[in-house]
């Protein structure tokens, strides 16, 4: 080898060493951190400058379900946190989209539901000196005071960071939402592929067991031990838990009668024997010990004040320490994830020292019978026009032949009557407006609850205003074929569609000639008109065998149903109440 044949390889292998290795960019190193991490779906609505971080999603392999408003796809990301006990994911563009899915992230932060909403903004220089950006906006600052925690990534490096923070906050601890702030140039920038994948982990252990301190258990114990009137309430925690056979030998060890909330029914069967749900009234009036397993003691429980004994004594079985006391003094808290609990429970309790006595039982169960009765008589009913109860009874009957179907349900005669007449034999099966008790969850949750299930049916039971907050997700519902049926309860009004005031119709008046199963034909889907119970199973039982999106308008009495169902009470009183003169 001559002098100058080494001298152009040592050039030419120092040009190798200076060259540039593969690149990535911000795009890619969120779809690997999410992928490292399982996530494998996402729910959003793309745009500047979020569309090519959907796409690569999608195209790496992560399902992406786009809707037609924010809001909706964050309530769909919400309850997939709640059905799957990993953070679900939210994507949006910047400022308006990002203010849309805060409702919902808002919302599962209120409700503990693991979620994690990702949104695209505008550059900081220009956003702190207030430029006026395209989209501008601070939404770092704007998030906080409504999420369990706010994160902004502002180096193409520290995405993985950003993301790992993001979904373990979601899910440790009690679950909430977490605002994830990525600005498009981060998206943007470029870096070494081999440098970029350091940057990225795994979370180890993201939701750790918390176990309670053995004197807490000995002191619930205790106090169960010596009730005479020994109650539980389970809440859409202890559903969210999935600590579902410990619950029930729990419950069925100690007989303890047990009342599930609204979110909680199908952990054990609604006709289970120990079941108080239709003494409840009874059953909080009279119990001397209440144990709260996933529940707190908030407005759905009226605080613990109005309708409980006012003596009781309370046991309440909580990750957050904070939640205890909240309303009424906590007795026996027991500090800890419910699964740990239950365990301790058992482990420490001797055979038998727990057990409800038979006089309180036989109580509650002569309630409940008759209960049960008065409403067999109400549900026999049949008037013309149809009114909620025999719309809800088809669809109730139709569902108990098929035990694998989810229900949501949201408004409010709608929301009251649908639980009170649909009983669950699931768990998590059940997915209503929740803690907030807001309205527009409807289509979001349905749409999750089929994605996620892997295409279970589901029976979305819809008062006709509170689908209105969602309902051009039909068309998201056909686009992706899933098994939705929408079942809206049309009275033609926000609570009754009879009423006018002067020459106009009333604030609650809606469209009473609205033809909903015209709407989801428009996309492709099935529609169904019903104005009897009979043609209600007719529809239902035509389209679950169907599989694919079907949409139900049960015509029902215009006058149907009270203002705010069962919770009219909530409504401030003034000289005004009652007096304002309506028409019908």
């Amino acid at each position: 080898m001559t002098a100058d044949s080494t001298a152009d390889h040592t050039a030419q292998a120092a040009a190798a060493d200076d060259a540039p290795g593969e690149l990535t960019d911000g795009y890619h190193l969120v779809v690997d951190a999410l992928k490292q991490n399982d996530v494998d779906t996402i729910y959003g609505v793309v745009g500047i400058p979020i569309t090519d971080l959907a796409r690569l999603a999608q195209a790496e392999g992560i399902r992406y379900i786009g809707f037609r408003h924010e809001s909706n796809a964050g309530h769909a990301a919400a309850i997939a946190g709640y059905l799957t006990k990993k953070p679900g994911i939210a994507l949006t563009v910047s400022a308006p989209g990002f203010l849309n899915g805060l409702v919902a992230l808002a919302n599962a932060t209120t409700n503990c539901f693991p979620m994690v909403q990702i949104s695209g903004s505008s550059e900081r220089h220009l956003v702190d000196l207030k430029q006026g950006d395209y989209e501008e906006m601070d939404q770092l600052a704007a998030a906080q005071p409504f999420v369990k925690a706010a994160y902004r990534v502002s180096r193409v490096e520290d995405i993985g960071r950003g993301i790992a923070r993001a979904l373990r906050t979601a899910i440790s601890g009690r679950p909430g939402g977490v605002y994830l702030d990525i600005p498009a140039a981060v998206l943007g920038s470029v870096m070494d592929k081999a440098a970029g994948a350091k940057t990225l982990s795994r979370l180890v252990d993201p939701a750790p067991r918390q176990l309670p301190a053995p004197e807490a258990v000995d002191r619930a114990i205790d106090l169960l031990a010596n009730a005479e009137r020994p109650l539980i309430v389970l809440g859409k925690g202890a559903a969210y838990a999935q600590a579902d056979d410990k619950i029930r030998t729990f419950v069925e060890s100690t007989g303890i009668p047990y009342v599930p909330m609204s979110m909680a029914k199908g952990l054990l069967r609604d006709d289970h024997p120990q079941s108080a749900a239709t003494a409840r009234s009874l059953a909080l009036k009279k119990a001397d010990v209440v144990m709260l397993v996933g529940a707190r003691l908030n407005w759905l429980l009226n605080h613990g004040e109005r309708g409980w004994n006012p003596d009781a004594t309370f046991v309440q079985v909580d990750i957050e320490a904070r939640e205890m006391d909240s309303n009424q003094p906590i007795a026996a808290p027991l500090v800890g994830d419910i699964e740990s609990v239950l365990d301790q429970l058992a482990e420490r309790t001797k055979p038998g020292q727990i057990t409800a006595p038979a006089a309180w039982r036989d109580e509650l169960a002569a309630r409940s019978e008759q209960n049960v009765a008065k409403m067999a008589k109400r549900l026999e009913a049949d008037p013309h026009p149809m009114q909620f109860m025999g719309a809800l009874k088809a669809v109730r009957d139709v569902v108990h032949q098929h035990p694998e179907t989810y229900i949501v349900n949201e408004g409010a005669n709608t929301l009251d009557i649908a639980r009170n007449v649909i009983d669950m034999h699931h768990p998590r099966r059940r997915l209503d407006s929740g803690t907030w008790g807001v309205m527009g969850i409807g289509m979001g949750y349905a749409i999750a609850a089929a994605v996620e299930s892997g295409g279970a049916p589901v029976v979305a039971i819809e008062g006709d205003s509170a689908f209105g907050f969602s309902g051009m997700e039909l068309e998201t519902i056909c686009r992706y074929q899933l098994p939705v049926i929408t079942v809206i309860m049309n009275n033609g009004g926000v609570y009754r569609g009879d009423e006018v005031i002067g020459e106009g119709p009333a604030p609650t008046t809606l469209m009473s000639a609205a033809r909903h199963d015209r709407m989801i034909e428009s996309f492709g889907g099935k529609g169904y008109r019903a104005t009897t119970p009979a043609e209600v199973t007719a529809a239902l039982t035509e389209a679950i065998a169907a599989g694919g999106p079907a949409l139900i308008d049960c015509v029902i009495d215009p006058s149907a149903g009270t203002e705010s169902g069962h919770i009219a009470h909530l409504n401030p009183k003034g000289i005004t109440s009652g007096n304002i003169a309506a028409k019908k």
